[in-house]
């Protein structure tokens, strides 16, 4: 049986017209796709996605349009060509990472500067609070507490650290409004 009359079984679900199918065309899909891939593994694989494409896609096929070997190389040398496309673009991605991991961006530089120059503020900002003040901001902000813990570790009522945090707070922004 040729090419033309197994593919058209094979869109019936005919299992040993695919298997006949693949007998006849397998050779030649490899072949097509190893030119266009070269690596032989990568090939071998492409070449098995080209005949399980062909085997869910038989019904496609029109033989109006030509005969069943072109459509079945024409679809080889598209999943090949995407292949290719694909292994590029991933080598370049990967080049643009390598590249962008050495070379940080300015605006990466930049922020950290600022980062760091705001954490000084701040620094300087805490120091002029009173020691009662600096006490609670720095257990709430720095260690995570809420302002009930801060109240159970200072032994403090919790109307009290509320005040502190409140005045040290406003102090900070006063202090920070130069810069913020």
């Amino acid at each position: 049986m040729e090419a033309d009359e197994l593919l058209l079984l094979v869109a019936r679900g005919d299992q040993k017209a695919f298997e006949d199918l693949y007998g006849l065309v397998s050779g030649p899909v490899f072949g097509l796709v190893r030119r266009v891939v070269r690596d032989p593994a990568q090939s071998e694989e492409v070449a098995q996605e080209v005949l399980l494409e062909l085997w869910r896609s038989a019904a496609k096929f029109d033989p109006g349009r030509g005969s069943s070997m072109s459509w079945i190389l024409t679809l080889a040398h598209r999943r090949a060509v995407d292949r290719v496309r694909s292994a590029r673009a991933a080598g370049e991605r990967e080049q643009r990472e390598a590249w962008r991991a050495h070379h940080p961006a300015f605006d990466q530089v930049t922020e950290e500067v600022e980062a760091g120059l705001e954490r000084e503020w701040v620094r300087v900002c805490l120091d002029r609070l009173t020691d009662l003040q600096r006490q609670s901001v720095t257990l709430a902000y720095y260690e995570g507490y809420t302002y009930r813990e801060v109240a159970e570790r200072l032994s403090l009522p919790l109307g009290t650290v509320k005040t502190r945090m409140r005045d040290g707070l406003t102090r900070m922004r006063e202090c920070l409004g130069g810069v913020a």
